[in-house]
């Protein structure tokens, strides 16, 4: 037999199933590798997850990727689990408590501080000057409706919006049913809570009267003014588009910017930055889908002004909507209800704009039929935002206009549970507050020093295996006896 190794060569040993020396630097180096990964995971990644077990809801552990399980709190109710970014909770109707005091429709909601105003609107016959105010109580209620200040004229189909702190109110129809061309401004103080009384732009002595008579447009809050789009005047459904620009804090006379691509009366507005986006409405055949984007100039001479306005099939909404509810939250624009031309709709829409550097593109048009308003719809309603809830009050079901307000959270919680392929979210404690904060810095710093110590005593028996092997003999020892 011949021997593979000549006498006082020594026999070289191989790691890693055979693939490295033992004794070289290959596997040295792997080596080293691994204990710079554990040791970044045990004095970087354990503490940091003991912090934020104790203030979040919820904890993510390893890359969670893909998830083939997934548990959702009941509060989510019918939502797919885990819930599409931009749906919302199913709607609630809310208690008949705080219901308007008379049936409204054509009306606007708006938020001043924490009251809520109802302002103008018709009973299905004709225009009202009153205006309701309720006080919000708690996050997604308000209290009892009561009676505000009126405005100095009826009004319903009235262009509504707040800027600099005030409210402003734009053409709308009368009690005769005639397009108008007044604004009426109120100036609430808010530190003390009083709303004050509505004031003419005759009184005020600005020009803010629009140029013609106009009903059912749409008044936008940029940043240096107000921008009054669309509409239907004398003549019909019309394109025209004014601004009244802040000028030493005062609004000047509305001018003319550039004309919508498309007539468009009815339809909903939404400013995302510097872009204004005006979705569904009637033009003179009926309803439309579509979504028209205007460009606000951000440099240059028209600086400020809406320049251009562009119309993209490709991005309308999956079916035509006019008098609808829009509102924008968290970047998000929603389009619910509406009027088909054959009816009142309940079908909920939703789409971002694009996150780019342009941000002048719309995603795909969102729907679950969860979310949906409950038969038979509604139209002619109107929203507002209150942190995480939505309201939206008044309006017509079918030929019924209503007084009651609906509800629903635009923020629907995340699985509490998930398990995926690399990694898994579990329940934490969420200690909220100072407290939570203080717990969570003293669990990370317990979580640091014990991994730490078992790092250390991890080196000890590296750096003296024959020592460590005869502990563990001996415990084996006497666990035998």
């Amino acid at each position: 037999m011949t021997q593979a190794l000549q006498p006082g060569v020594p026999r070289r040993r191989r790691a890693l199933f055979g693939l490295l020396d033992a004794d070289g630097w290959g596997w040295a180096s792997l080596k080293a590798f691994f204990w710079f990964v554990v040791i970044i995971f045990v004095l970087g990644y354990i503490p940091d997850r003991a912090y934020y077990f104790t203030v979040n809801k919820t904890l993510d552990l390893g890359i969670l990727a893909w998830s083939p399980v997934n548990l959702c709190p009941p509060s989510n109710r019918t939502l797919p689990c885990p819930a599409p970014a931009g749906s919302v909770v199913p709607w609630q109707p809310s208690p008949s408590e705080i219901a308007l005091p008379e049936a409204r429709t054509d009306g606007t909601l708006v938020t001043v501080g924490t009251k809520l105003l109802f302002i103008g609107g018709t009973d299905g016959s004709k225009a009202s000057d009153k205006v309701f105010v309720a006080e919000t109580v708690s996050p997604g209620s308000f209290d009892k409706w009561t009676e505000g200040p009126k405005l100095p004229a009826s009004r319903a189909g009235a262009a509504v919006t707040s800027f600099g702190g005030a409210i402003y109110v734009s053409g709308g129809v009368d009690e005769n049913g005639e397009p108008t061309k007044t604004t009426f401004v109120l100036t609430p103080n808010l530190s003390t809570g009083d709303l004050g009384k509505w004031q003419s732009a005759d009184e005020l002595k600005q020009s803010l009267d629009l140029p013609e008579a106009r009903t059912d447009g749409s008044l936008v809050a940029l940043a240096d003014g107000l921008l009054f789009v669309g509409g239907e005047g004398p003549d019909g459904v019309t394109s025209t588009t004014w601004k009244s620009t802040l000028d030493k804090s005062v609004l000047g006379e509305w001018k003319k910017q550039a004309d919508l691509a498309a007539p468009v009366a009815d339809a909903s507005s939404a400013l995302v930055g510097n872009f204004v986006w005006i979705y569904g409405g009637r033009d003179t055949k009926g309803p439309v889908a579509g979504v028209q984007r205007g460009t606000v100039a951000t440099s240059g001479d028209q600086q400020g002004q809406v320049t251009q306005w562009g119309l993209n099939n490709g991005q309308n909404l999956p079916a035509p909507r006019t008098n609808a509810v829009g509102f924008v939250s968290n970047g998000t624009i929603y389009l619910v209800g509406g009027n088909d031309g054959n009816g009142s709709r309940g079908e909920v829409y939703w789409t971002v704009p694009s996150s780019g550097a342009n941000g002048d593109q719309l995603a795909e048009w969102k729907h679950l039929s969860v979310d949906d308003l409950p038969a038979p719809g509604l139209e002619g309603g109107s929203a507002s935002v209150s942190g995480a809830t939505v309201f939206i009050t008044g309006g017509k079901r079918g030929a019924d206009v209503v007084r009651d307000s609906v509800r629903a959270d635009l923020a629907p919680q995340e699985p509490f549970f998930q398990l995926g392929l690399v990694g898994a979210v579990v329940p934490a404690l969420k200690i909220d507050g100072e407290l939570g904060q203080q717990l969570g810095y003293l669990n990370a710093a317990g979580a640091g020093t014990v991994t730490f110590i078992a790092l250390l005593l991890i080196g000890w028996a590296y750096a003296h295996k024959e020592r460590t092997r005869q502990l563990f003999e001996r415990m084996r020892g006497r666990r035998r006896r």
